[in-house]
C-alpha cells in the first residue's frame, strides 16, 4: 500500500518551515505586531544569537522580510507569511475549545468586522458548513509524492525556556508541543491517515524507534492519543486529537500553495462532494476572517 504521508508532501514541506519551536515562537510574535529585533528578544526570551539565526532562516524561507522603517530594521510577514493566518486561526480554534484560559489574549480576540469577541470556525469554502475529520474523505491527486520524509530539521525535541512563554500567551506552550517539532506533527498527521500501530508509524515516518517511542509517549501524555492494548498496541486519536484536523488541513493548503505545483493528496467534503478548501469564519457574524482582521 502506498504511504499516504509521502503524498501529503504539502504537510511535510510546510513543517520543514514552521516545525521548529523558535521559528514558530518568533512568527507568533510578528503576527501580534512585534516587528523590531529588541522586541522579539524581549517577548520570546530567546538569546539574541538564536533570534538572529531564526530570523535569517525565516527570511531565507520567504516567511519574513526585513524592512527599513524610519531608519530602523523591522521584520514583517511576507505574503507567504501572512498566508499562515488560517493555520494560526485553526490553532486558536483547537486551543480555545480544549484549553480555554481566561487570561489568554488569543482566546479573547475581537473581530474587526462585527466588533464582537469571536471564535474561528473551520469551514468548507464551497458550502460554508463547518467540517471535521469525520466529515472528509481523501484520495491521491495529480501531484507526485515525495520519495521520503527526510529533512535537515533536527530530530531531537527542542525545549523552550519558561521565560519565553508569557503568562498571557499560554496558547504557545501548548502549540509548541504540537507544531514546534516536525516529527510530532507528522505523527499526528499519520494518525489521520489511519496509521495505528507502532510499526505502521515507523514505516510511514521512516524514523528511529527511540524517536518514535518518545513522540508517541508524549502525545499520549498530552491526551492527543490513546493507547489501547498491550504488546502490539494501537494508538488512536482522542476527541481532542481529532479536533486538530483543521490545523492539518490548513497546513496542507499552505504547503500546496507555496511548495507544490499540484496537490498529491486531495481532501473532499462529504456534505457537498466538493474538494475541501478550508476557510475560517467568525462564529458571531458568519463572515470570512481575513489577515489581521482582529484586535484585542
Amino acid at each position: 500500500m502506498a504511504n499516504p504521508l509521502l503524498y501529503a508532501r504539502a504537510i511535510s514541506r510546510a513543517l520543514a518551515v514552521v516545525g521548529d519551536r523558535s521559528s514558530l515562537l518568533l512568527t507568533y510574535w510578528v503576527f501580534l505586531g512585534r516587528f523590531r529585533f529588541t522586541e522579539l528578544v524581549k517577548c520570546t526570551g530567546l538569546s539574541k544569537s538564536l533570534v538572529s539565526n531564526r530570523l535569517k532562516r525565516l527570511i531565507g524561507q520567504g516567511v519574513i522580510e526585513r524592512r527599513d522603517v524610519g531608519g530602523a530594521n523591522e521584520f514583517h510577514l511576507t505574503e507567504m507569511g501572512k498566508d499562515l493566518y488560517d493555520v494560526a486561526l485553526a490553532i486558536i480554534y483547537w486551543d480555545k475549545r480544549w484549553h480555554f484560559t481566561e487570561g489568554c489574549v488569543t482566546h479573547h480576540l475581537k473581530h474587526a468586522g462585527c466588533g464582537k469577541e469571536f471564535s474561528p470556525v473551520p469551514s468548507c469554502a464551497s458550502c460554508l458548513q463547518a467540517f471535521d475529520a469525520r466529515a472528509c474523505d481523501w484520495h491521491y491527486g495529480p501531484g507526485e509524492p515525495d520519495s521520503s520524509l527526510a529533512s535537515d530539521m533536527p530530530s531531537r525535541r527542542s525545549r523552550i525556556a519558561a521565560s519565553a512563554l508569557n503568562v498571557e500567551h499560554p496558547i504557545m506552550d501548548r502549540t509548541l508541543e504540537i507544531l514546534g517539532d516536525r516529527w510530532t506533527a507528522l505523527t499526528i498527521a499519520a494518525a489521520f491517515y489511519r496509521v495505528r500501530s507502532f510499526g505502521g508509524f515507523q514505516q510511514a515516518l521512516g524514523i528511529a524507534s527511540n524517536i518514535l517511542s518518545d513522540r508517541l509517549s508524549r502525545l499520549t501524555e498530552l491526551g492527543i492519543f490513546t493507547r489501547n492494548g498491550a504488546g502490539r498496541a494501537e494508538y488512536r486519536l482522542t476527541e481532542e486529537g481529532l479536533s486538530l484536523f483543521p490545523v492539518i488541513v490548513t497546513l496542507m493548503r499552505w504547503g500546496d500553495r507555496w511548495f507544490c505545483e499540484a496537490p498529491a493528496l486531495v481532501l473532499s467534503h462529504r456534505a457537498c462532494q466538493n474538494p475541501l478548501v478550508s476557510t475560517m469564519l467568525c462564529d458571531q457574524c458568519g463572515s470570512s476572517l481575513g489577515f489581521g482582521d482582529f484586535y484585542y
